[in-house]
């Protein structure tokens, strides 16, 4: 018989869609997601995939108001769609939403149990604050079981003091499939791909939002570390959008010689052509709790360049094996490492070889794999 199961999380986002398609497939799980908004178009711009969706799902009535750097989203409904659902576990895709405790409760009067899929990491930035540390402290307390993506999050609720034996790794993951496909598609018809995007013959790629957390003005410092004849030959292409993309291009038109793009947000479909024909990915964030733009760039064979806060580090990225790890806020480390991929053309092969073998391990099964053995976890307890 399977276990009724209810996730609790706040977009529509395309990269969630295959890892729920994937858990609704198995016979142990009866699915339903509870969406608290379609998408938050403050903060991004992806397209909503319905089409794709083949899981049961609600989209909460929501009001959203962003103070500064605190999202405030607000539901209806939340109550009354668990009372219809009555599931035999809710899992919350964290705990900064009312949303969240109100589920929370629930589950407590109902005695459901109650999973965590938590993605901090002792490196997240948003960590510290006195009340969200309270908050947290309050809302484990109230879970009997947790599922994280990967190895920094597991270590980081072992120091919270959760047992090993109540976390549950389901890791992160992307459609793979689809990014093989598309990238190789793109490499087979390079001239037509490179002449509609205006790509650069060669270049480093950036995905992701163009502000100063993600450490894109790092980047683009290394990038004007790297010698005339490097920069000559190889470009940096910034593939995303966000508020500090002015002030990056002004500073970027200033660097020469070198070819610096910025082509703006470029959805899911679209971003295969750009990892297929770069160098490798360059991931110069200051804080980020795992980073799926490296598992969509390893899926399409490139070497990643990534500092060491990124949570995704532990699981998917081994120093000088498929890319390299520098510290965050290091320009020179980031330019060292360019350099080295740029000069190796065997080793870029070989780096990007390994990228995509390692990565057949994060597909959207393993993670439906992970989310079943917790489920069973605290249904089986329940009896």
């Amino acid at each position: 018989m399977s276990s009724k199961l209810v996730i609790i999380t706040e977009i529509i986002a395309p990269y969630r869609i295959p890892v729920f398609n994937a858990l609704a497939l198995r016979k142990e799980i009866d699915l339903h997601v509870i969406f608290l908004s379609e998408n938050d178009p403050g903060l991004r711009q992806w397209r909503v995939y319905k089409d794709e969706i083949k899981f049961h799902y609600d989209v909460l009535p929501s009001w959203r108001q962003r103070l500064g750097r605190y999202n405030i989203l607000i539901n209806r409904g939340v109550l009354s769609a668990l009372n219809k659902i009555r599931p035999d576990a809710v899992l919350c895709g964290g705990y900064n939403y009312l949303a969240s405790w109100e589920a929370a409760c629930w589950t407590k009067v109902h005695g459901v149990p109650l999973l965590l899929w938590s993605e901090s990491t002792a490196l997240d930035r948003r960590r510290g604050h006195r009340l969200v540390e309270f908050m947290k402290s309050r809302f484990l307390r109230l879970c009997r079981a947790f599922v994280v993506p990967g190895r920094s999050s597991l270590k980081y609720l072992k120091d919270l003091g959760i047992p090993e034996e109540r976390i549950f790794t389901a890791p992160n993951a992307v459609d793979i499939d689809l990014f093989v496909a598309l990238s190789e598609a793109a490499r087979r018809d390079e001239f037509q791909v490179r002449a509609r995007n205006s790509l650069p013959r060669r270049y480093f790629l950036c995905v992701g939002r163009l502000v100063r957390a993600k450490g894109v003005f790092d980047l683009l410092e290394g990038y004007a570390q790297l010698d005339h004849e490097t920069r000559a030959k190889i470009g940096l292409v910034f593939v995303g959008d966000g508020s500090d993309r002015s002030e990056l291009m002004e500073r970027a038109s200033r660097i020469a010689p070198g070819t610096i793009q910025f082509p703006g947000f470029i959805h899911r479909e679209g971003l295969p052509e750009f990892y297929a024909l770069a160098e490798a990915l360059v991931v110069p964030t200051h804080s980020d709790t795992w980073g799926l733009v490296v598992n969509e760039a390893m899926s399409c064979g490139l070497p990643v360049i990534v500092t060491s806060v990124a949570g995704c580090v532990a699981d998917l990225v081994e120093d000088d094996w498929n890319g390299f790890v520098v510290p965050s806020g290091n320009p020179s480390q980031l330019a060292a490492a360019m350099a080295r991929v740029a000069s190796d053309p065997a080793l870029r092969m070989t780096m990007g070889a390994r990228s995509r073998q390692r990565i057949e391990a994060y597909s959207p099964a393993a993670w439906a794999d992970g989310l079943v053995k917790a489920v069973e976890s605290v249904c089986a307890r329940e009896q």
